[in-house]
């Protein structure tokens, strides 16, 4: 069977999932918090988050053997929102942080539940936003970005898979 087709495969049968995951999360997310965002903006940054994450877990079951692998697959997503969410003023994390996808999905959420502040709440908006360096233009490219990430570690998993010979 062709490397490819064999990859293709199981990666169009781990989409139910990409779709159903954000579906369960969100159905128990509003049953117990009312955010303003809406489900449908939710919905569509989990997706993203979601392909975005299983491109990586791919790439991460190929690399590592099963107990390494898991936990990178824990660690990887701590230390990167750590350095995502850091308030330090060094340039160099700053730059880091700028690459990492959890910053990208943290702008998403932020972004679309700042979209819906109306009246005095404005302000409030305005300097979460600023405070934390993110724009209200950005929710359609912070999108883009996960599903680019998504699909390029999807295509390094399936070089390291070619590569190193591993199912």
């Amino acid at each position: 069977m062709s490397s490819l087709a064999y990859f293709l495969a199981k990666d169009t049968v781990d989409h139910f999932n990409t779709i159903v995951k954000p579906l369960v999360y969100l159905s128990m997310f509003y049953f117990f918090n009312n955010p303003r965002s809406s489900v449908g903006d939710n919905y569509i940054v989990l997706i993203c988050l979601v392909y975005c994450v299983t491109g990586i877990a791919y790439a991460l079951a190929i690399l590592f053997e099963p107990g390494p692998a898991q936990l990178w697959s824990v660690l990887l997503p701590v230390v990167l929102t750590l350095i995502a969410t850091s308030t330090n003023d060094n340039k160099i994390v700053e730059s880091i942080s700028e690459l990492c996808y959890t910053r990208w999905a943290l702008e998403a959420f932020v972004v679309s539940n700042a979209q819906r502040y109306k009246g005095v709440w404005l302000i409030t908006r305005c300097g979460s936003l600023m405070e934390n360096g993110y724009n209200i233009k950005h929710f359609p490219r912070c999108l883009i970005f996960l599903t680019l990430t998504g699909i390029l570690s999807r295509c390094a998993a399936f070089f390291c898979m070619v590569t190193f010979q591993k199912k």
